[in-house]
């Protein structure tokens, strides 16, 4: 239960996060024992580059201390769900930090808000959305999978966060929300092939006064028929954005410094051999010194795109019926 309280000792049954460095990453169940593949109940023990961990030696460890293993040491971190993003098996593709911040942002939720998700996947936003409306707050996330919606309860309760995160079977396109999560929602999020069938659900799970609607799709024709669609149930303030992700690296630099002295010039010309040494040094010596920040070569590519939009208080909504119907 380390997901949902802050704690300073590692008990049995927490999920920990072991950091051997900023690429490998591990989340791990401290267990004293693991069923293997046989069935049979064996010690826990952990391999890692570093070497073994035996797992049950964690417990009463406080976090963020150094482990030693059998060929080295690393550091066994409290979960957040930012480090839960870069651990978590993924059942799905999942989204990515920089998405999520921008997500839990825009769709401008705070502790006691009530949000509602579909497609709960591999639970990677499911657990910012729940760390931002704790303590007071609610989170109904559904999927169309079954084994996805029993892994994602056995997760969710695992890391004590089930009180406040409830999941459900349902295919949200065709049935919509539920009758019991009419005029409910603060905010809908929606990580669906086909998100503008789901906008009327939608509208009747928002609140009377309003709320905030976003769609995750990785493709522009998707983004182009929710949009048409959102028009037509009257939502307002309609933007669509990427977030690309761009490192700036610092070097240091210099410049010669152009020499326009003609004396100077006459006299290299004189004697080659012998000028030309004094020339190299006065060249170092002519330098501009500096620090630089420049691009890196590569980023990270296309994910997807994120599609938001308000949806006014019921007494002041007005249609568009101009926009053309999604195929």
């Amino acid at each position: 239960m380390s997901f949902s309280i802050d704690k300073e000792t590692i008990e049995e049954g927490d999920t920990v996060i072991l950091y051997l460095n900023a690429n490998s990453m591990h989340a791990i169940k401290v267990t004293n024992c693991v069923l293997n593949k046989h069935g049979e109940s064996v010690e826990n023990v952990f391999q890692t580059t570093y070497g073994a961990l035996k797992v049950s030696s964690l417990i009463g460890t406080k976090y963020g201390c150094k482990v030693e293993m059998s060929r080295g040491w690393a550091y066994v971190l409290q979960p957040t769900p930012e480090l839960w993003t870069l651990t978590l098996p993924h059942r799905t593709q999942i989204i990515y930090t920089p998405d999520i911040s921008m997500i839990v942002y825009q769709l401008e939720i705070r502790p006691g808000s009530y949000v509602i998700e579909s497609g709960t996947g591999s639970g990677s936003l499911t657990h910012a959305l729940a760390r931002r409306v704790a303590p007071n707050g609610y989170i109904s996330t559904f999927d169309f999978h079954e084994h996805r919606v029993n892994l994602a309860k056995e997760e969710f309760a695992s890391h004590g966060i089930s009180d406040i995160v409830n999941v459900g079977h349902r295919d949200v396109c065709s049935d919509g929300f539920g009758e019991e999560l009419d005029g409910k929602a603060d905010a809908v999020f929606l990580d669906l092939p086909h998100p503008w069938l789901v906008i009327p659900h939608a509208v009747k799970a928002l609140k009377t006064e309003g709320g905030r609607f976003c769609s995750f799709s990785p493709c522009i024709e998707q983004v182009q028929k929710t949009c048409s669609t959102l028009r037509r149930a009257a939502f307002t303030e309609i933007t669509t954005m990427e977030c690309l992700q761009r490192e700036i690296n610092i070097s240091k630099r210099s410049l010669p410094i152009a020499s326009l002295n003609k004396e100077e010039k006459k006299e290299i010309n004189e004697d080659n051999n012998e000028v030309a040494g004094r020339a190299s040094s006065k060249l170092e010596e002519n330098k501009y010194n500096f620090v630089a920040s420049v691009y890196a070569n590569t980023m990270p590519g296309h994910t997807g795109y994120l599609t938001f939009a308000t949806l006014p208080p019921s007494w002041t909504r007005q249609p568009s019926p101009c926009s053309p119907s999604p195929a």
